[in-house]
């Protein structure tokens, strides 16, 4: 398959993926073995996480009028009930500090597994089954926090935490993982899901940028992290491909995050939990025949 095709449907999977809770690096993983690309290749390791940047772009743009509302009441809020430690920017921020703490420190244990599919598979199964049982449980409960507004810092931090499997555990989803921990902890769906675009944008950016100085400075960031530094060799071609798949993951996601709003507030999280569930299933039996 031409390798400017292969990016672009990479881009698609990328865009589809990324905020729905099905796990873009699960479905990234699987296409990839599909067409017969080198898993453990550095250059397509380093493209799936390039790519995401197309994503976290669309998400900033589409989130903008927000994030500037959140940046005029600092620290006070909407409401006047906020202080610098719960406004919904430090919020997000302490959420995040406490997803990367946990990832740093089993980074290596990930990394050994980003390209195991049984690991992908078994993610996506319990991750299924969890976000199932968890969105049954919440209409039978009334929510005790509708607004972002109102979260607190033990829901910020218990959703970090939580989100920190998506990093440990190929195939769990950072937006499946924060959902489901708000909705345990009385968040309803809006605000949850809201919280979990909050949050993507800090852990993407910062997951971006870590994947980029290894590929300008990978001998002081291996060193850094206690790891071999290995270089990936560009050339004309392969930024053509980055800059594809960059593009057509940012086009596709606008139109996603947008639609997948809409859906939640009208139908929930449990069509994706059964996708989940059968993907997985499916991953267990057949994958390893067919993506040899």
């Amino acid at each position: 398959m031409n390798v400017y095709v292969q990016s672009i449907l990479l881009g698609i999977v990328e865009g589809l993926t990324e905020f729905l809770p099905v796990s873009s690096t699960a479905h990234l993983r699987i296409t990839e073995a599909l067409m017969k690309i080198p898993l453990d290749d550095a250059y397509w390791k380093m493209y799936t996480i390039v790519i995401q940047a197309g994503a976290i772009l669309a998400l900033l743009l589409l989130f903008l009028e927000r994030i500037v509302g959140f940046m005029r009441t600092f620290p006070k809020g909407e409401n006047g009930d906020r202080t610098w430690l719960t406004h919904p920017l430090s919020l997000t921020i302490v959420a995040f500090i406490f997803t990367s703490i946990p990832a740093l420190l089993f980074k290596k244990w990930s990394d050994r597994n980003l390209d195991n599919l049984t690991v992908i598979a078994l993610a996506l199964l319990i991750g299924g089954i969890v976000m199932w049982i968890v969105d049954v449980r919440s209409d039978r409960y009334e929510p005790t926090t509708t607004h972002v507004e109102e979260m607190s810092l033990g829901h910020s931090i218990w959703i970090g935490l939580c989100q920190s499997l998506s990093a440990i555990f190929p195939g769990t989803s950072r937006s499946m993982s924060t959902i489901a921990a708000g909705q345990l902890v009385g968040l309803d769906r809006s605000s949850a899901l809201e919280f979990s675009f909050l949050l993507s944008i800090p852990t993407m950016l910062a997951a971006t940028t870590y994947d980029l100085l290894k590929e300008i400075h990978p001998s002081k960031v291996a060193q850094a992290a206690g790891a071999a530094s290995a270089h990936v060799a560009m050339n004309g071609d392969r930024w053509i491909v980055l800059a594809i798949g960059f593009a057509v993951s940012f086009i596709v996601a606008l139109g996603v995050v947008e639609w997948f709003l809409m859906w939640v507030r009208r139908h929930g999280f449990t069509v994706f939990a059964i996708y989940r569930i059968l993907l997985g299933v499916v991953l267990l039996v057949w994958g390893s025949r067919f993506m040899r």
